[in-house]
């Protein structure tokens, strides 16, 4: 069987990461295991879940993504971080995340075969 990779979803939108869980778990080789609602509490359950795979949005209150994979990447630089975004514009704000160190941007909406493709880019990489 084949190893089953685990996901950490950070979202302030209850909706959104309830969507995200649904679409991940329903993925052959992939499971949430964690939930977030901003960037501090990313930090601090990731220390505490040790995911394979951090799914982020950008905006958020608190502490936002770009400030969270700034600090996950300074504390673990193999961390695979995809940022998620629904901002329309968002080509800057995905340009510098990916600069921080996220490994994907994928821009809402999108569905479980574009965000599997991104899971798949980042066991290549």
């Amino acid at each position: 069987m084949a190893e089953v990779r685990r996901v950490m979803v950070v979202d302030d939108s209850v909706t959104t990461a309830t969507q995200m869980r649904r679409m991940i778990d329903a993925m052959d080789g992939y499971r949430v295991v964690g939930h977030a609602r901003n960037g501090a509490e990313a930090l601090k359950l990731h220390a505490t879940l040790q995911p394979d795979i951090v799914c982020m949005d950008i905006n958020m209150p608190v502490m936002d993504g770009l400030q969270a994979v700034r600090a996950l990447v300074r504390r673990d630089s193999g961390v695979k971080v995809i940022m998620v975004s629904s901002l329309g514009g968002v080509a800057e704000r995905a340009a510098e995340a990916l600069r921080l160190g996220a490994r994907e941007v994928l821009a809402k909406p999108f569905d479980s075969d574009q965000m599997l493709a991104a899971f798949n880019r980042l066991e290549d990489s």
